[in-house]
């Protein structure tokens, strides 16, 4: 048997152990529909992460930004019916998986017969995988960077089973 002090420390460490962390969600001020990642993810300001355009404006490349409290090209919406993810500031344009390029994902013209804008949205797990490889999640990049006034990061595809819970679980507010 342990002496008393070195039990409390094991039962201490075994408590710390046991005890998940919890994520801490953002201070989210962009107006509804928006898609947003569950974790503040260390926003400098508590924005929280949304899809966006890469630079001002319209882009037909994708990134994570920081969401801006005005909303415009950080909000989109997601359709079980069809599973498009598409651009609210930018009316018939969606999400597109690019294949083998860098950024990985586009927003381009919508078209019902392209599978690479077909994305499954689990609710539970609050997950978005591309239709054609449920192994794959969206999520977000390590790497923050500094976007003007706001902060960036990369929108990636990672194996949902193996990268952190924090960079891609993500809530859909109609």
């Amino acid at each position: 048997m342990l002496p008393s002090p070195l039990r409390s420390l094991s039962c201490f460490i075994a408590i710390a152990i046991a005890t998940p962390v919890t994520a801490q969600g953002p201070q989210l001020q962009t107006p509804a529909p928006v898609i947003f990642l569950a974790d503040n993810l260390d926003e400098p300001d508590q924005l929280g992460w949304c899809i966006d355009t890469l630079g001002r404006g319209f882009a037909d490349r994708l990134q994570a930004h920081s969401c801006k409290p005005q909303g415009g090209d950080v909000q989109f919406t997601y359709s079980e019916i069809d599973g498009t993810i598409q651009s609210v500031a930018f009316p018939g344009t969606c999400m597109e998986r690019l294949n083998n390029e860098t950024p990985v994902f586009g927003l381009l013209q919508c078209d019902a017969q392209n599978p690479n804008q077909t994305f499954a949205y689990d609710g539970a797990a609050q997950t978005f995988s591309p239709a054609s490889s449920p192994d794959l999640c969206i999520a977000v990049g390590d790497i923050l960077s500094q976007a003007g006034p706001f902060s960036s990061r990369d929108l990636i595809l990672a194996p949902c089973d193996t990268h952190p819970q924090t960079h891609l679980q993500w809530i859909v507010r109609e």
